[in-house]
């Protein structure tokens, strides 16, 4: 992987056929099976997810109406949760940390465009979400984006970049607002 992205031959088997079947099918079961099952049935889900390759950690929470692109791109800590309406758009790789929080209406964008290409091709980057860290309702983390462990981000900010360990940072474009104590 470069510092630009993921590399030619995975950006590649991103849009082969066999990826685009394997989504059309997840999208089918998300439709059928996972979007309207009820509110508590996160074992559920998580079979599903877990079924296309996800790899999920005990007691695990991913909501209904949370959409998940490629759940085989998606890694979730013990106790980890994904809310209510949160896109996942995990072309690369998604990382959520254990105990960490990715609340309701959040876009976790693993992709982005070369906008110096007249053909504007995608550029996967993947994203860490640290153990213990909070994404707020209705953020946006762009591609590339490590959240570190324990740091919050506050409601309707964007991330651009990194964000460092216990601190709590919120805005568009988020900048640091203060350091979190460090709690048991």
């Amino acid at each position: 992987m470069s510092s630009q992205g993921v590399d030619l031959s995975t950006f590649k088997s991103e849009l082969s056929i066999a990826n685009r079947a394997a989504r059309a099918l997840w999208g089918i079961v998300w439709v059928l099976l996972f979007r309207p099952t009820p509110r508590p049935f996160h074992a559920w889900r998580g079979l599903w997810l877990r079924l296309f390759g996800a790899r999920l950690g005990r007691g695990v929470r991913v909501y209904a109406s949370a959409k998940i692109w490629a759940p085989w791109n998606l890694t979730m800590g013990d106790y980890s949760v994904i809310g209510d309406g949160v896109d996942c758009y995990d072309v690369a790789p998604i990382e959520i940390g254990a105990h960490a929080i990715v609340s309701q209406y959040s876009f976790l964008c693993a992709a982005t465009h070369d906008p110096d290409q007249k053909t504007f091709p995608l550029i996967a980057k993947p994203i860490r979400i640290g153990a213990r860290a909070w994404i707020a309702a209705d953020v946006f983390v762009g591609p590339g984006v490590t959240v570190g462990e324990g740091a919050v981000v506050g409601a309707r900010s964007s991330v651009f970049r990194d964000v460092a360990p216990w601190t709590v940072v919120g805005g568009t474009p988020a900048r640091v607002l203060r350091t979190r104590a460090k709690s048991e």
